[in-house]
């Protein structure tokens, strides 16, 4: 909507001598283009939508005290501009007695067009507020003083109008819009089980739509307690913003609350596929804690002197906790089961890889003696491309190796210093065969 200007005004002269004839003229001229911009930014002001919003709401607090001084201050501002109207029209007058006017009439239309000869009374003089100090029966003014006056009143009754117009047209309908969104998410919120009482979000949720409710209520009966005038010192009427902190508050929490209800909708649209995995990854686990125990037999029974880390049960806790959870599925708890998924699916993940670990800790020795048998049999190799095959000493010492690695319990310890030995006497048998060959060469 359009919102008028402030009318112009003039700043005020010093006393002067008496004006000619056409100064008198110019002086006039201003004067009446004062007046119509005076009369047409009053009319404005009249027709103003903020003023008759104003006018017929059922206002409280600050707008309340702001706007009955505002009312008093647009009659005084009639009051000054009937006035007004009044010496600016008799100075006309005496204007047009004749068209060169006599010395005797130029002193009296300077007297009139720059002296302090119009009278106003008292409460107009005040300004209509309180703060102008202690009442006057009427004050003097010169015409460019009586603009200055009026200008000052339009000026501060403007800012009331625009200042609460500005937050009206803001808040309410932001607000109303939040609340519809508000209305969605609830609704959605109670289809996945987040419900007050049960859930913080739902906790949440009633209290958004309770501070929305306050704050709507607020605003339309209070506005300018919604304004905030401009840091830059502006004097224009209206210079501010409205004050959108809690409506920013509230549209914060209800983001935070739609994107929590949307997860949940996650969790329940991919309820099965997750609780399928968790249960593939605990069924491996367990597989591989009951293999890690077979082989624990097996290695206590195979390997001696040798120490084997216990191997402990399956987690009672998750699968009581996995049960929990396809519980919650069955019965569309959905706000219940998207944190228990989450928290299982890294536990469960866990479980695994210290299933894993279990094993390779249990069957560690079984690995040293298929490296040692390994081993063995490749310097066995080795021996039989040099022809030492048939070699007493290294048959001997292969044999006692072998013994060793393939009896049960097998000690280690005593098989890796048997492969060393049988390692050394091969080296050493080399050594002979590389010199006879250099000596060919």
């Amino acid at each position: 909507m359009g919102v008028p200007g402030p009318f112009p005004g003039s700043a005020g002269r010093p006393y002067a001598p008496v004006l000619g004839r056409e100064e008198v003229d110019r002086a006039l001229a201003r004067l009446g283009a004062e007046y119509e911009a005076i009369e047409t930014s009053l009319l404005a002001l009249q027709d103003h939508a903020g003023r008759r919003l104003l006018e017929g709401a059922d206002l409280s607090g600050t707008t309340k005290e702001r706007w009955a001084a505002t009312e008093r201050s647009i009659t005084v501002l009639w009051s000054l501009f009937e006035t007004y109207t009044a010496a600016l029209t008799a100075t006309r007058e005496l204007r047009e007695r004749r068209r060169w006017p006599s010395p005797d009439d130029l002193a009296e239309l300077t007297d009139m067009l720059h002296g302090s000869g119009v009278t106003v009374p008292g409460a107009a003089a005040e300004g209509g507020g309180p703060e102008s100090g202690p009442p006057r029966l009427s004050e003097q003014f010169s015409m460019e003083g009586l603009v200055e006056r009026m200008n000052g009143l339009y000026a501060r009754s403007l800012d009331v109008i625009v200042a609460a117009d500005a937050v009206w047209s803001a808040l309410p309908a932001r607000i109303d819009l939040l609340s519809a969104e508000l209305q969605r998410v609830r609704s959605l919120a109670h289809s996945v089980g987040v419900r007050p009482g049960e859930h913080p979000a739902g906790d949440d949720l009633e209290r958004i739509t309770d501070e929305l409710t306050r704050l709507r209520s607020q605003v339309i009966s209070d506005p300018l307690a919604f304004w905030v005038s401009s840091s830059t010192g502006s004097s224009a009427p209206g210079g501010g913003r409205p004050d959108t902190a809690r409506y920013d508050r509230a549209a914060r929490g209800l983001e935070d609350i739609r994107r929590e209800v949307e997860a949940v909708l996650d969790v329940r649209q991919d309820a099965e596929r997750r609780l399928m995995q968790l249960r593939d990854v605990l069924s491996r686990a367990d597989r591989t804690l009951t293999e890690a125990r077979q082989a624990r037999g097996e290695v206590l029974a195979k390997i001696a002197a040798s120490e084997v880390p216990a191997v402990s049960g399956p987690s009672t806790a998750l699968h009581e906790q996995l049960a929990a959870a396809a519980d919650y599925r069955r019965h569309a708890q959905w706000h219940r089961l998207s944190p228990l998924l989450d928290s299982l699916e890294q536990r469960a993940e866990d479980e695994l890889h210290r299933a894993r670990e279990s094993l390779t800790a249990v069957t560690a020795p079984l690995a040293v003696r298929a490296e040692l048998r390994g081993r063995l049999d490749a310097y066995k190799a080795k021996v039989a491309r040099h022809g030492l095959a048939e070699d007493p000493l290294l048959m001997e010492r292969y044999d006692a190796a072998r013994r060793m690695l393939w009896s049960a319990p097998c000690d280690l310890r005593a098989a890796e210093q048997a492969v060393w030995r049988y390692q050394q006497a091969a080296a050493e048998a080399f050594v002979p065969q590389e010199a006879e060959r250099r000596g060919e060469s």
